[in-house]
């Protein structure tokens, strides 16, 4: 089976938006209690994933070391999703721009260490996907310790969606 992607980046658009929308309607002490995770809180945790998502993506685009924009917690929910849409669809963008066969070609980057590396693009887009359905589980974790109800966020649920169009 050959992977897809454009489809695996769409997906981690779709379901980070979803859970960015959910985190909308948490009360601020709901979203920045500190739950005692490595990122803190929900708010830290997807800040996190917004980061990284950054970084990859100056990565992808040859602007390795570029510096992330930093959304505070005292900006809230909503400054991060308008930071954070842009950079998903820039994502999707990229990706659909990359030929069939150049997925496999290295992409050289420098890491935060000062090492450089060189991964192929379509490992790239895989451990993104990968980086952001691992956080949005703790999320989802994270919103029943402060009593609320996650959304649905599961890749059947992003297929079932595109079949509904």
């Amino acid at each position: 089976m050959e992977i897809d992607p454009v489809l695996h980046l769409s997906y981690h658009r779709w379901a980070t938006e979803q859970l960015l929308e959910a985190a909308r309607g948490l009360e601020p002490e709901a979203l920045h209690r500190d739950l005692g995770t490595p990122n803190r809180s929900i708010f830290g945790t997807l800040a996190h994933v917004f980061q990284a998502d950054q970084i990859w993506l100056g990565r992808v685009l040859g602007q390795s070391g570029v510096v992330p924009v930093r959304v505070e917690p005292e900006q809230g929910i909503d400054a991060l999703q308008r930071e954070w849409s842009p950079r998903l669809a820039a994502w999707t963008d990229w990706a659909r721009g990359v030929a069939p066969e150049a997925w496999t070609r290295p992409v050289s980057y420098l890491h935060s260490s000062g090492k450089e590396f060189s991964t192929p693009g379509n490992e790239i887009v895989l451990h993104l996907v990968n980086h952001g359905t691992l956080h949005r589980g703790q999320v989802m974790a994270m919103f029943r310790q402060v009593g609320a109800k996650p959304p649905g966020t599961d890749l059947i649920f992003y297929y079932r969606s595109l079949e509904s169009r």
